[in-house]
């Protein structure tokens, strides 16, 4: 029998592969693809000139080729980080953020889990001590 939090947690996952990202998302990425997600995040929207110039700007040691620039965005894209709009010159590409969902629990179970904890506790009081 699942109890709630197990059936909370499943939806989590559930919800959680729908698309979009969260920031919490970024640690699993590789450093260069999570180098160019935070610039996107930052910047929300850019084309892909702008992309390539900010990776031109880039310390030497951390700077992408071209190849591995264009392998990250199709890598991005694929999984869904960025969304990739137009052709050629004219790509725009933004990050593909998901709408921060408010709670679903219902208040009673909130309520619920509060009056169990009060009644434990009142129990845990009433019980004399062994001697």
């Amino acid at each position: 029998m699942s109890g709630v939090f197990d059936r909370l947690q499943k939806r989590m996952e559930v919800e959680s592969q729908e698309g979009g990202i969260s920031p919490l998302d970024l640690a699993d990425l590789p450093p260069l693809l999570r180098k160019i997600m935070r610039y996107m995040l930052r910047e929300y929207e850019l084309t892909y000139p702008e992309i390539c110039e900010w990776a031109e700007e880039l310390a030497e040691s951390e700077r992408p080729t071209q190849a591995q620039l264009d392998e990250a965005l199709t890598v991005l894209t694929k999984q869904f980080w960025l969304i990739k709009r137009g052709e050629g010159e004219r790509i725009h590409y933004q990050a593909n953020l998901r709408r921060k969902a408010g709670s679903k629990l219902a208040q009673g179970l909130w309520n619920a889990l509060d009056t169990k904890i009060a009644a434990a506790a009142t129990k845990k009081e009433e019980t004399p001590p062994a001697s």
